[in-house]
């Protein structure tokens, strides 16, 4: 029983805990500026609750990274109601932004007027992809408020540890390549696929190298939207020595059209991995293209390398 001085005699007292020192320490929390620009998650492909559930996800991990961040996704194949497009997303960011200036005039309070971009757009995207980074600058135009478009996530050494989990959960890799035990299953070559054309090609390539040295196993890039192309990389790896392949996909999911996945497995005749999908990596690369855009610089625990 607690008295009005204190806790009774022989209960214990809730202390707080003292701050941790030396290079140990957890790094400070660092929110979003206040009036920071919209951050706004640019998603390709056809819109369902499926996709929308994975950026909502995305968007979590970005906002714990950043407390206090305003977010917004926008469809680039929305119907702008339930799936709104980027444009109206960065319209109704614009509008917001506004109404807060016209309140605090109205309350009579001093405030600059807004500069700078009101929102930051970011593709959900692994690669470069021409077409689709072609319709989201005229998206950013269509919306007609100042936003700026960030480039896309990779190439980075987290997509490749990404890739490594994926590959992982299908029974298809090591868990951890220091670990002295094997998979029965796993695959002594790797078919690195992407969409969007050559470009995306060649940069799902430096992703394919970083791979290969985390797995130890030739890995090449294919593009899967390119008939043929999948097939012809797994004969070159078997052609070079190698006789259980993988399909990974260099892809957050979104992107991928329905059944090309399954598709391109089946006739290189190998097992396939799951996309990219909502891994913590992806959140925080997003977070990085926003923060990057605005000079916002993170916390030293979550900086990306």
């Amino acid at each position: 029983m607690s008295s009005s001085t204190g806790p009774a005699p022989g209960l214990p007292v809730r202390m707080p805990r003292p701050r941790q020192s030396g290079r140990h320490r957890r790094p400070e929390p660092v929110a979003a500026p206040e009036g920071a620009p919209v951050l706004v998650l640019a998603v390709p492909g056809a819109p369902s609750p499926a996709t929308r559930g994975l950026a909502e996800e995305v968007i979590s991990i970005a906002r714990s990274e950043l407390p206090g961040l305003e977010a917004g996704i926008g469809y680039l194949d929305g119907d702008g109601a339930e799936y709104p497009t980027p444009a109206a997303v960065i319209a109704h960011a614009a509008a917001q932004r506004a109404e807060r200036y016209e309140l605090a005039r109205a309350a009579g309070r001093e405030v600059a007027e807004p500069e700078g971009p009101v929102a930051v757009v970011v593709p959900l995207l692994a690669g470069p992809d021409a077409v689709l980074m072609g319709r989201l600058r005229q998206a950013v135009a269509e919306s007609g408020a100042t936003a700026e478009l960030t480039d896309v996530l990779g190439p980075h050494p987290l997509l490749a540890e990404a890739v490594h989990v994926r590959l992982s959960e299908a029974g298809l890799a090591r868990a951890d390549r220091a670990r002295l035990f094997t998979v029965a299953t796993a695959a002594d070559g790797i078919v690195l696929a992407t969409v969007g054309g050559e470009e995306a090609v060649q940069a799902a390539g430096i992703t394919g190298m970083l791979l290969a040295a985390r797995l130890a196993v030739p890995v090449i890039a294919a593009a899967l939207d390119q008939e043929g192309s999948v097939a012809a990389t797994a004969e070159q790896l078997r052609g070079s020595g190698s006789v259980q392949l993988a399909l990974a996909p260099y892809l957050v999911g979104p992107e991928l059209p329905e059944g090309l996945l399954d598709a391109a497995a089946k006739d290189a005749g190998c097992a396939a991995a799951e996309p990219l999908g909502a891994y913590p990596a992806v959140g925080k690369l997003v977070l990085s293209q926003y923060a990057t855009a605005l000079g916002i610089t993170q916390p030293q625990g979550t900086q990306l390398r």
